[in-house]
């Protein structure tokens, strides 16, 4: 049946044994109460693509149900020759269960509009299935190139397809803001929009000399977290600081640090990488934030907020009188101590209005809040000393998980970066290192794949970037393969892709050939900065 990610058990008819379950137009659908999203869904999907009305009746022949004794994410799909039953533990079950039996009609129940009305059938089966993780997420970036809100609904399907049910939205960046602030207008008014943008890697010396931004409204961001939500899936937000904040100090000046650089200036960034420029440290910058943060609290209802934390150079602020008369203030060890301040004072500040604040890997240093949990990306070593602090961690190093960086070593891969990752090298992450006993090792609360946008403009790059490769890592998240890379079964995973790969072609994913890319999805002459040798094994 060639599903992915890989349920945990499937059992078929003996063969000889009955057909299977043909759906024709007489064919019908309900869901139990608590199933209403995921029967909606299921009727939308397979009734475009097969052009079956598939009502509503009391027995119907597609039926979804809820059982406690399940949990949330868990659920099983019964199939004989005359119904099929998914029973699921929550309503994100049901969902996941009704993403099973669409993989079970065939690539064609990927398209929009029927290519044929007749001839669709479910194989006979049980399956029972339940994720290893319960963060299976991807971080997408919308701040270095801003993606259209129609896009991005479009890559909640692709996520929800492949049973990950966390959606990081990397909404701010140096090179531009994308979250409407209703009381601080300037951060999408100057801070979502640069004059232009690096083409490739800086060595490369190329600009494309036009104009790049936008930004989501609040209701844009409103409908994107209720579209997600309706498909099982979280939308995480996240707001950069103290670095990484250029477009905001373009558009607020007073929030960088004015006795050190001329913060006015200061525009959009359009370089990529480490930027010196940083946020202070006063009462009102904080103040500030606040304010963005309790815009941003009545949009996204996710326990958790991302507020970055990382690469955030300190040179500033050891030059910067008034940081440094903060630091005394504060009986701060040095400027290390006054980030972690910063990031302890929004972890207060969030658990007070019941959310939990993430950062990256950088919020260790200094001393970690203490409600905050860990997305480690410089490699494991920060998952594990939070891990064995006690706090929750999201393992996502960028050594194996970066879907930006480069697929194979050929020639031709578009513009080349970071580390080599193939589709079989994503297949063997494991996010929880041998290293952590097994108190430790539950508090990996799930893994992410992250897809950097720097050199990936438009939707059609970020195809090619993610595909197929997400499909490897949602199993990885998702299905109980061997905690020892080296057992797992990579051959049936690539057979079982020759199915997938035409679900891909349904749906319109312009991913990467396993034979290397078409010749419309190359950038010859455009620089990139590939690292040398294979990244480590856990």
């Amino acid at each position: 049946m060639d599903l992915i990610p890989a349920p945990i058990a499937v059992r078929r008819a003996a063969p000889g044994g009955a057909p299977g379950l043909s759906l024709d137009p007489a064919s019908t659908l309900a869901g139990a109460a608590g199933t209403e999203d995921a029967e909606r869904w299921l009727r939308s999907v397979l009734g475009a693509a097969t052009g079956l009305a598939l009502p509503r009746a009391a027995d119907p022949v597609l039926g979804l149900r809820l059982d406690p004794a399940l949990a949330p994410e868990e659920y099983r799909l019964a199939v004989d020759a005359e119904r099929a039953r998914i029973t699921a533990g929550g309503p994100a079950g049901a969902h996941w269960g009704a993403q099973t039996l669409r993989q079970l009609l065939g690539p064609d129940a990927y398209r929009r509009a029927p290519l044929r009305r007749t001839g669709w059938q479910l194989p006979v089966c049980e399956i029972a299935d339940a994720p290893r993780f319960g963060w299976r997420g991807v971080l997408l970036d919308v701040a270095r190139h801003f993606l259209p809100l129609a896009d991005l609904l479009r890559f909640v399907d692709l996520l929800a397809a492949h049973k990950l049910n966390v959606l990081h939205l990397h909404l701010t960046d140096d090179q531009g803001w994308r979250f409407e602030v209703r009381r601080y207008p300037r951060l999408t008014e100057v801070g979502g929009w640069r004059e232009r943008s690096m083409v490739g890697y800086r060595t490369g010396n190329r600009r494309d000399d036009r104009p790049h931004g936008g930004y989501y409204t609040q209701d844009d961001l409103r409908e994107l977290v209720a579209y997600a939500a309706d498909r099982g899936i979280t939308v995480v937000p996240e707001i950069d600081l103290p670095g990484h904040t250029q477009a905001a100090i373009a558009a607020y000046p007073e929030l960088g640090n004015t006795d050190v650089v001329d913060t006015r200036a200061l525009g959009v960034w359009t370089d990529w990488g480490v930027n010196p420029n940083v946020l202070n440290a006063s009462e009102a910058t904080l103040a500030f934030f606040e304010g963005v943060l309790e815009e941003l609290l009545e949009v996204f209802p996710s326990e958790y907020v991302h507020l970055g934390g990382d690469e955030c150079p300190k040179e500033q602020w050891r030059a910067s009188q008034a940081a440094q008369t903060r630091i005394k203030e504060l009986g701060l060890a040095d400027e290390d101590g006054l980030q972690s301040w910063m990031i302890g004072h929004f972890d207060s500040w969030l658990t007070a209005r019941g959310r939990r604040l993430i950062g990256w890997d950088e919020i260790l240093e200094g001393g970690l809040a203490p409600r905050a949990a860990v997305a480690s990306w410089r490699g494991y070593a920060g998952g594990v000393a939070a891990a064995r602090a006690g706090h929750p961690v999201v393992m996502c190093p960028e050594q194996h998980v970066y879907l930006d960086h480069r697929q194979s070593d050929g020639p031709d891969e578009p513009v080349p970066i970071g580390f080599r990752r193939s589709l079989a090298d994503v297949y063997r992450f494991e996010p929880v290192p041998s290293s952590l006993d097994e108190v430790s090792a539950g508090q990996v609360i799930g893994t992410q794949a992250n897809l950097w946008s720097e050199f990936a403009d438009d939707s059609r790059d970020l195809d090619y970037r993610a595909f197929p490769r997400l499909a490897a890592f949602a199993e990885v998240a998702w299905s109980p393969l061997p905690r020892d890379p080296a057992a797992r079964d990579l051959a049936d995973f690539e057979r079982r892709m020759r199915t997938h790969y035409a679900r891909l072609d349904a749906i319109g994913v312009a991913y990467r050939p396993p034979a290397g890319p078409h010749p419309w999805q190359r950038r010859p002459g455009v620089a990139g900065r590939p690292l040398p040798g294979p990244p480590p094994q856990v």
